[in-house]
């Protein structure tokens, strides 16, 4: 019989999260760490993954990608929703959109009044969000310059529709802001990215494992599929997984580490026997510990493209053409620039639709093309688009078992635009994107408008276009969320209620969904756990300032800080 191998820490996922607390824990000599992945390599030369202007190349099949899908969401059209998640080291940053948006500094300080969250508020996050970059303009208050993760900040001379989209959204009454990281998120201004200053994407597999992989006490295991959590009495004391078609045993002497992510860590939760009665009961599963929430609370952001021709040709189309991507290819992999080297994603806004908003409830996305995120609906003609959504909606969704197999994907259901609200914030988005759109500074490119259609004008049109197509950014979050209260799983250090030696780290733990992207805020909250799990004292808390609105208008100038 095979000896089982023992590791202080074992980590199951090698995503945003794994990679972090990979990297982290092994800088202590006398730790050991196994890192287990369900995926293959983060290959280098796989311009797909590295190229970030091929950034819908990994949501097309199954390489790098568990291509997920939801089930029949009853609100929008009882449509089947892509929910893709990254497959291989880096997790879903080897396949995401690249965009460094880190939420609102309100984000976190909502986050800190939920009862055993107090030291998750602004102050708090921001000197791990500092810690773990590495930005190519250098250091300041609110950013890093040694981190082991790359983040650029786009070049004033690119396409003329990125500040031309800037300077609509001040017509229109919004204000600029120089960094929608720092000071001032609310506003509109250019989009930091996850990319080297090579031009390659900036996982943290190339950001953290780089750093680590080298390191005597780090065991890294690739296509290593968990089937679950090995307890004794209510003690995780380690992990079964099958790798190479062979069933293999880990014992973890200290902790299991579960960063599995929204998707996968309450589906091998459930499968080890914590979770809901009925879902255990069900597929027969020996109960280590009862908790309801396990899977619940599962939220997302779903956007909308707002897509019109351009009547100058100055878009991106040229790029679709494979005549010229030969060109842009060798541009990319020899020099490092150009328009592969950028996710095209520049320009950014946050908005709130309505003066009762305390924070930007809507987010934008711009890019000097019409086409979908995975890639597969491109208009044939010069076009941009503003990709929109509602960042706080209040409907929640489920992660549920569908099988004992840990080959078997899990029952997805966002149950989005569930609430009323919901409804009239996509309506208030279509609107005022038509509006910004409208303003002067795009008299010289702005079209006809394609999606929705100028004939889409009344709510009930409106809300057909949105069941219709709207789709997911790509951030499920918070199906085991952090807190004391009886809605956790976790507490605010990751540790699985009513059991031992086991916590989750990754998005799953979100209590609400941040303003934005939810990358570099899985990476502030591993690079935070992971200072507890080692016993270290929290870095000191920030006391850089941040804008809040407060009661002015939603167009107004700032007032006052929240202390």
């Amino acid at each position: 019989m095979t000896q089982i191998r023992e590791f202080d820490y074992v980590i199951i996922g090698a995503g945003s999260a794994g990679n972090v607390l990979a990297t982290r824990l092994t800088e202590d000599a006398d730790v050991s760490v196994l890192l287990l992945e369900a995926g293959g390599p983060d290959y280098r030369l796989d311009f797909r993954t590295q190229m970030p202007a091929a950034l819908a190349y990994p949501l097309q099949g199954t390489l790098n990608n568990w291509a997920f899908e939801t089930d029949p969401e009853p609100h929008m059209d009882g449509r089947r929703m892509e929910c893709g998640r990254g497959k291989g080291l880096g997790g879903s940053s080897l396949i995401n959109g690249m965009c460094y948006i880190r939420g609102n500094a309100l984000d976190y300080d909502h986050w800190a009044k939920t009862p055993g969250l107090d030291d998750w508020t602004y102050a708090d996050c921001l000197p791990y969000f500092r810690k773990s970059e590495s930005r190519d303009i250098g250091p300041n208050d609110y950013h890093g310059g040694d981190g082991p993760v790359s983040v650029t900040t786009p070049k004033a001379d690119n396409n003329p529709l990125y500040r031309t989209f800037i300077e609509a959204g001040k017509q229109a009454g919004y204000p600029e802001t120089d960094d929608v990281n720092g000071y001032q998120q609310e506003g509109f201004g250019p989009m930091d990215r996850f990319v080297t200053p090579r031009g390659r994407r900036a996982s943290t597999a190339r950001g953290y494992l780089d750093q680590a992989k080298g390191r005597s006490n780090l065991t890294i295991e690739t296509r290593a599929m968990t089937d679950i959590i090995e307890f004794e009495s209510k003690r995780a004391v380690g992990v079964r997984y099958r790798r190479r078609g062979q069933e293999q045993r880990v014992r973890a002497r200290r902790e299991v580490l579960l960063c599995g992510g929204a998707i996968a860590s309450p589906q091998i939760l459930q499968r080890s026997g914590v979770g809901p009665a009925d879902v255990l009961e069900e597929f027969g599963i020996a109960p280590v510990h009862i908790n309801d929430n396990v899977g619940a609370h599962l939220q997302d952001h779903l956007e909308m493209y707002i897509q019109y021709e351009c009547t100058q040709p100055i878009s991106l189309y040229p790029a679709l053409k494979w005549w010229n991507q030969p060109k842009i290819g060798a541009e990319w992999l020899f020099l490092g620039r150009g328009v592969g080297a950028s996710n095209q994603f520049e320009a950014a806004g946050f908005i709130r639709s309505n003066d009762q908003q305390a924070w930007p409830n809507l987010q934008y996305h711009f890019l000097p093309i019409a086409i979908s995120y995975n890639g597969k609906s491109a208009v044939q003609a010069h076009g941009f688009q503003a990709h929109v959504g509602s960042m706080r909606s209040k409907s929640r969704g489920r992660i549920r078992l569908t099988s004992s197999d840990p080959k078997a994907a899990p029952s997805i259901l966002f149950n989005y635009m569930s609430k009323e609200e919901d409804w009239q914030e996509f309506r208030d988005a279509i609107r005022l994107t038509r509006e910004i759109i409208a303003q002067p500074a795009f008299d010289a490119y702005r079209g006809r408008e394609i999606s929705p259609g100028p004939e889409v004008q009344s709510d009930a049109e409106l809300d057909a276009f949105v069941r219709a197509n709207a789709e997911t950014a790509y951030h499920p979050c918070g199906s085991c969320r952090m807190g004391d209260g009886d809605y956790a799983v976790v507490d605010g250090q990751g540790r699985v209620h009513g059991v031992e030696g086991l916590r989750v780290v990754d998005a799953s733990l979100f209590p609400q969904i941040p303003t934005g992207n939810l990358n570099a805020p899985t990476i502030m909250l591993a690079e935070k756990i992971a200072d507890r799990i080692r016993g270290r004292e929290p870095l000191p808390r920030s006391d850089a300032p941040y804008y809040v609105a407060g009661d002015t208008p939603a167009r107004g100038e700032p007032q006052r800080r929240l202390d």
